[in-house]
């Protein structure tokens, strides 16, 4: 794989984040604080050195950038203040940019504009649907329930699925990574522990209770899209369901609603500098577990055919947060550090296969 020199390299990398690159003279000290890098993988210094030197190629097959939780210990210490943390949050957005064929995740995280008018489209678009519709509130929500499925169908197979074989493609296929089979079956099992549980966020030293708000949010997200999409939430009359669906709904909007103080705050080194794709994320999920709650109450209160607009803010919401954020935005992290875990794993029995490790 070549690594021609792109002398634009920075330039590009600061429209993704915040800290000026030249302010990095390599001491290794981040590396050597960071309690998750290990003997092959040596990040962030690793990664910032090839930004430093326009090393395009390097960075795009490093996976050193996704193995970075953040915990902001290497910006705290850092005798330059390079801020070497924001530094592969920028990383990892630039790379999400590069993994996505479509272009539109790089567009979205380097211009508001063009995200905002995306925003428009979306709430236009689900106004023009309910006006078709008549604004009835069953058949709104049957068409709720269907976009929900065949969005989730379409995501995956149009968008996230070639993106992450892109990935796979820059990272272990064009670094001729020649691990055992065997490693890629046995691996894959722990792809979806860590997809689940994040637990390597343990290893670091803001300690176990940002870890189980991470781990609640993602089991009451997963949960959530779980009872709306296959249990249809909003229609059973199923007891458990419904309640299911409120103490996964509260979990989501409880613990985000605790992260956008905490970004609002600005106390801690990973919430001094917010991106806007940061601020997203957490509000629309914050929404989207607030609205729905608020609906299925609605519902049950026999309220709902008064107050379609309700639904309807929900259904922008969902539409939004499903059409935008998920394939182009922060949401998109959760699958390529899983899968970045994944193939670091793969390059190790190489280099174990091999005798290098």
């Amino acid at each position: 794989m070549s690594n021609r020199v792109n002398p634009d390299l920075k330039k590009e990398l600061r429209k993704f984040g915040e800290g000026d690159w030249n302010d990095c003279f390599n001491c290794g000290n981040c590396t050597a604080i960071c309690s998750l890098t290990e003997k092959d993988i040596l990040f962030p210094r690793k990664e910032i050195r090839a930004i430093q030197m326009g090393l395009k190629n390097k960075l795009a097959s490093s996976v050193g950038p996704w193995l970075c939780y953040y915990c902001g210990e290497c910006s705290e210490t850092c005798p330059r203040d390079a801020n070497p943390g924001e530094l592969m949050m920028a990383v990892r957005r630039y790379l999400t940019k590069i993994y996505d064929w479509t272009g539109l995740a790089g567009l979205f995280y380097r211009s508001k504009l063009a995200l905002f008018i995306g925003f428009l489209l979306v709430l236009i678009a689900v106004i023009a649907v309910g006006y078709v519709k008549g604004f009835e509130t069953e058949a709104l929500m049957e068409f709720g329930h269907l976009f929900e499925q065949y969005v989730i169908l379409a995501l995956f197979t149009l968008i996230i699925l070639p993106n992450i074989f892109h990935m796979f493609w820059l990272t272990i296929v064009k670094q001729k990574v020649k691990a055992p089979v065997f490693s890629y079956i046995t691996g894959f099992w722990h792809l979806i522990w860590n997809m689940f549980t994040q637990n390597r966020s343990l290893k670091c030293e803001t300690g176990s209770f940002r870890w189980l708000e991470h781990f609640l949010i993602v089991i009451g997200y997963l949960l959530l899209l779980f009872t709306t999409v296959f249990l249809n939430w909003f229609s059973t009359e199923n007891n458990f369901i419904i309640w299911l669906g409120y103490i996964v709904c509260g979990l989501v909007f409880v613990f985000t609603f605790d992260f956008i103080i905490d970004r609002l705050r600005k106390k801690r080194e990973v919430t001094k500098f917010s991106h806007h794709s940061d601020w997203l994320f957490v509000i629309w999920l914050f929404l989207l577990g607030l609205t729905a709650f608020i609906v299925r109450l609605f519902v049950d209160t026999n309220l709902i055919d008064n107050n379609l607009w309700l639904y309807m803010i929900h259904l922008i919401v969902i539409a939004q947060w499903g059409i935008l954020l998920v394939p182009f935005g922060k949401w998109t992290h959760f699958l390529y550090r899983s899968f970045a875990i994944y193939f670091a794993n793969l390059k190790k029995s190489a280099l174990k296969r091999e005798g290098k490790l």
